[in-house]
């Protein structure tokens, strides 16, 4: 919408059944109901996800995405480094932790920015923006996979509905 992309009605239904999904995922634990992530957490992951698009949109502009984003990690690394010597007294690091912190912040997180720049000229804004909201639903895989959460009725049905939403707005936009 920022970016002037007009949605179709199938494209606005795919949006609000996506959309509806993410919030029934979250919105027991941002009301207190147990069973939920914390309302910290929610308004976190919101955040970034706004800033993921907002970036997105940004780099969807620049000459060499992936340069810019390279320069942003150097600039951006200072500030990580500090934010760890800030808060070192509560962080509990082994030698393993902070060696999969850095390939998971550093190596993975490039190569998913690289995957993603090379992808996004060949999808429209409104594509780009709806499958951010598949992010939650791959992370609470993740915990259930790897964390052994629960497999629970409001993981599947807000999954269903997210995925079933993104995939009205992909396949609804195509002409």
């Amino acid at each position: 919408i920022a970016t002037g992309t007009r949605l179709g009605a199938v494209e606005w239904m795919g949006v609000i059944v996506a959309v509806g999904g993410f919030i029934y995922l979250v919105a027991p634990g941002a009301i207190g109901v147990q069973g939920g992530p914390h309302l910290g957490a929610t308004i976190m992951m919101t955040i970034s996800g706004v800033a993921w698009g907002a970036y997105s949109i940004v780099g969807r502009g620049a000459a060499d995405p992936l340069g810019a984003t390279a320069r942003n990690f150097i600039v951006a690394t200072p500030l990580g480094l500090a934010t760890v010597v800030v808060f070192s007294s509560a962080i509990a690091a082994t030698p393993l932790g902070v060696v999969l912190a850095i390939i998971s912040g550093a190596v993975t997180s490039g190569l998913g920015y690289a995957l993603w720049y090379r992808v996004l000229p060949h999808i429209t804004p409104t594509v780009a923006a709806v499958l951010q909201l598949t992010v939650p639903i791959i992370a609470a895989f993740g915990g259930i996979l790897f964390l052994g959460e629960a497999l629970g009725f409001r993981f599947v049905l807000a999954s269903v509905a997210i995925l079933g939403g993104v995939a009205a707005t992909v396949l609804g936009g195509r002409k």
